[in-house]
């Protein structure tokens, strides 16, 4: 499929881009890597990292610039292109929403326009998020409180639970970043009803592993348990840990986009995830247990609530889907607990050894996405499959960070 293929990546100096291009020069494929210009000239870490440097053909530019798009489909000729730049960090987003928008909606609209007005026929995977879907319902008890909170709800669910997500389930975007994405979601389907643009739009759910960026919540768990257990700090601090996310291995995620670009359909949609979900309270608990320290117990701070043994493993179906998960996320799942700002934090006992999670008001969204849990039946089809555990990419993040001088 893939040998002498000549392939676009924007992005590719991002944390999936330089996976996708490691993955698609091992494939034989000619990767130009669309970079922005450095000062200094120097070459973007994350390729540096995979040793990838003399595999890529930079074309220096960058989405804003629709004459830079045309000169980088002139020196590329893509059979395909993987759109996967963006500004793609949620919490900037609400301080940058102005920049957000301008790389990630009138970007993408850039390089579209590129593509029909240069008259090239490439195939286009478009890196869609998961947070397009943002306001997801799990309960009848989550929409009443979410309607007491908001007022309105739009559109409204027509059935209640609204996971595992399929692609048709509405998109309440919660964030300038997912406004543009759901932007760029539309636009490309757009240029292939207006002008046959052979564009497939990826709905990829969290994609983690070594080398994620050390703001991103994984990175942020793993990142203080590995200094926790050097003995560089005394806490774990962390925003909510009842958000619910579908993680997936970034290497599952770039197996899914080849995938896309071989046999997705033009026009079409597909999720990518794990079809399981996991709350950041057991993604912290676990990476504990795997850096050598056993939960036996939590407890918050303030309120009183205890849970023995949160990280026993239960694989009882939840939303008609039977899938790994710790018996604390089960019981936030099924509400019988759940754990808020107020209650200060947690302590976690291991032993004779009490490890502190403090709560951090500013690590709070303003408005956060309470659960995502991927239905990758439609993906499936075409012969996807979740290889990786939650825990496989803990171990790939705990080991990455190991190295002390990648330690924020």
């Amino acid at each position: 499929m893939w040998k002498e293929r000549n392939v676009l990546i924007t992005g590719l100096s991002g944390f999936a881009g330089s996976y996708l291009a490691r993955h698609l020069i091992d494939e034989g494929a000619n990767i130009f890597g669309l970079v922005r210009r450095r000062a200094d000239g120097s070459i973007p870490k994350n390729v540096l990292d995979k040793n990838i440097q003399s595999g890529i053909h930079f074309i220096e530019g960058n989405l804003e610039d629709i004459a830079g798009m045309a000169t980088a489909l002139d020196e590329s000729e893509p059979d395909v292109v993987f759109h996967l730049a963006a500004q793609s960090f949620v919490p900037r987003s609400f301080t940058h929403p102005i920049e957000t928008a301008q790389i990630n909606s009138i970007g993408t609209n850039n390089l579209l326009e590129a593509i029909r007005r240069k008259d090239c026929d490439p195939t286009i995977v478009f890196a869609g998020s998961s947070e397009e879907y943002g306001l997801v319902f799990s309960s009848e008890e989550q929409y009443a409180r979410m309607k007491e909170k908001f007022g309105t709800v739009y559109p409204e669910p027509t059935s209640i639970p609204e996971v595992p997500i399929k692609e048709t389930n509405p998109l309440r975007p919660m964030s300038p970043y997912a406004v543009s994405k759901v932007y760029g979601d539309h636009l490309m389907r757009n240029y292939y009803y207006t002008y046959g643009t052979r564009a497939i739009v990826s709905r990829a759910f969290n994609h983690e592993g070594a080398g994620r960026g050390i703001m991103f919540v994984t990175s942020v768990v793993t990142n203080q348990v590995a200094k926790y257990a050097a003995g560089d700090i005394d806490r774990i601090t962390i925003g909510n840990v009842s958000a619910f996310r579908d993680w997936s291995h970034v290497m599952d995620t770039v197996r899914g986009y080849c995938l896309l670009a071989e046999k997705g359909l033009p026009g079409d949609v597909y999720n990518q995830g794990s079809m399981r979900t996991t709350s950041v309270l057991s993604y912290i608990l676990l990476s504990l247990e795997n850096a050598g320290m056993p939960v036996d117990r939590i407890e918050t701070v303030k309120n009183n609530k205890v849970i023995e043994d949160p990280t026993e493993k239960d694989t009882s179906p939840i939303f008609g889907v039977a899938f790994e998960k710790t018996k604390v996320d089960r019981m936030l799942l099924e509400g019988e607990i759940d754990f808020e700002l107020e209650d200060a934090g947690i302590n976690v006992r291991s032993g004779a050894k009490t490890i502190p999670i403090e709560f951090d008001p500013d690590r709070f969204r303003p408005a956060e996405v309470p659960i995502l849990f991927a239905d990758i039946t439609k993906i499936k089809k075409l012969g996807f499959a979740s290889t990786y555990s939650v825990e496989d990419i803990i171990r790939d993040q705990l080991n990455h960070f190991m190295d002390e001088k990648r330690r924020a």
